[in-house]
C-alpha cells in the first residue's frame, strides 16, 4: 500500500511537472541565462560591448527612395543574446510599405516618431484590426500575427519598433510563399490562379543580382557607343563631302 501511494504520488509530482514546464515553453519568450549577460570568449568585455553605433548614419541622413529597416538585433549587437529585447528603426518614403510579416518568437510595440502610418494585424479568426497612426501614437502587434505598416501619405515616415526578443523571427509573406521553392501548382492551386501567374510574382520578387542596375547602364553605354560609330562609318562612306565640311 505505502509503495501503491509513493507510485501515485511521484505520478502527481511528474505530471505537474510535465505542466510547469508546458507552460514555461506556452509563455516564454526568449530563454533566462545563467549570467548577467553573454559574451563570446574572444571579445573584450568593457563599456564598448554594450553600446551599439548602428543608428548614427540615421541622423542627418536623407529619406531612402524605399521602405528601410536599420536593425539592433541580436545579429547586428551581440550583447542583446538572453536580454530578450531588440529593435529596428523603420523608413517609410511616400506611398512604401513595409509587406505583410510575422515576427514569429516576439510582439512588437510601434512608436511612431513622424507624419502618419496606416498599420493592422489579421487575427487567427480572419479579422482585421487596423488604425491610422499620427505622430506619437504606439500601436502594437501580437506575436506570430501578420500585420503591416503602410504610408499612404505624401510625406516620409519614421518609426521605432521593439521587439521582446532578441531574435524576433522576422516572415515576410511574399518572399517566403515566392521566393522559394514552393511547386508553381502548390501556389496555385493554394490562391486560386494559373502557373503563368504564379511565375509571373515569383519572377517580380527575384533579387537582381548584385550590380545589376551597373551593368544595364553600362550595356546600354555600350550599345550607344557602337551605334554612334556604326552612323559616323556609315556617313564616312556615303556622305564624305558632309563629313568634312
Amino acid at each position: 500500500m505505502a509503495s501503491k501511494t509513493l507510485s501515485m504520488k511521484l505520478l502527481f509530482s511528474l505530471l505537474i511537472s510535465s505542466f510547469a514546464i508546458m507552460i514555461r515553453m506556452a509563455t516564454a519568450g526568449d530563454p533566462d541565462i545563467l549570467f548577467d549577460f553573454v559574451a563570446s570568449p574572444n571579445v573584450t568585455v568593457d563599456g564598448n560591448f554594450f553600446k551599439f553605433t548602428g543608428m548614427r548614419s540615421l541622423i542627418g541622413a536623407g529619406p531612402p527612395t524605399a521602405f528601410k529597416a536599420s536593425k539592433a538585433s541580436m545579429a547586428e549587437f551581440p550583447v542583446l543574446n538572453g536580454q530578450s529585447i531588440s529593435m529596428d528603426v523603420l523608413e517609410f518614403p511616400a506611398g512604401s510599405i513595409s509587406p505583410p510579416h510575422t515576427r514569429v518568437r516576439a510582439t512588437g510595440l510601434l512608436l511612431l516618431v513622424a507624419c502618419t502610418l496606416e498599420v493592422g494585424f489579421v487575427d487567427t479568426t480572419n479579422k482585421l484590426f487596423s488604425q491610422i497612426l499620427q505622430t506619437g501614437d504606439m500601436f502594437i502587434f501580437p506575436k506570430g500575427l501578420v500585420h503591416f505598416p503602410y504610408n499612404a501619405g505624401s510625406t516620409p515616415a519614421i518609426a521605432i519598433a521593439a521587439f521582446g526578443s532578441a531574435n524576433a523571427g522576422l516572415v515576410s509573406l511574399p518572399n517566403t510563399l515566392f521566393n522559394t521553392s514552393i511547386d508553381d501548382n502548390v501556389l496555385a492551386l493554394s490562391f486560386k490562379t494559373d502557373v503563368a501567374t504564379i511565375q509571373r510574382l515569383k519572377a517580380a520578387l527575384t533579387p537582381k543580382p548584385r550590380g545589376y542596375c551597373s551593368m544595364v547602364f553600362n550595356l546600354c553605354l555600350l550599345s550607344f557607343l557602337y551605334l554612334f560609330i556604326y552612323l559616323f562609318l556609315f556617313f564616312w562612306n556615303n556622305y564624305p563631302s558632309c563629313l568634312e565640311g
